[in-house]
């Protein structure tokens, strides 16, 4: 989902899309994604959203899943 979004995902739509507040704490912990807080406007009241991007570590380990890996350039014990 983040790697699709150019501009990220606020978190409440990640929420909504079924991802758990734990499974972002790790993505974010681990340095796979970035969270920032913004202020948006909702309706004529402006509230605070956290935006969260993925990384460019994130989008390299994206790659190795796509190519068989688990982790870019490691090779997997068999």
């Amino acid at each position: 989902m983040l790697a699709a979004s150019p501009n990220g995902c606020t978190e409440a739509l990640m929420l909504a899309n079924g991802f758990q507040v734990e499974m972002l704490v790790e993505l974010i912990r681990t340095g796979l994604a970035s969270a920032q807080a913004e202020r948006m406007m909702a309706g004529s009241k402006q509230i605070e959203v956290a935006r969260v991007r993925i990384t460019e570590a994130g989008r390299r380990v994206l790659g190795g899943i796509a190519g068989g890996r688990l982790v870019p350039g490691v090779e997997e014990s068999t």
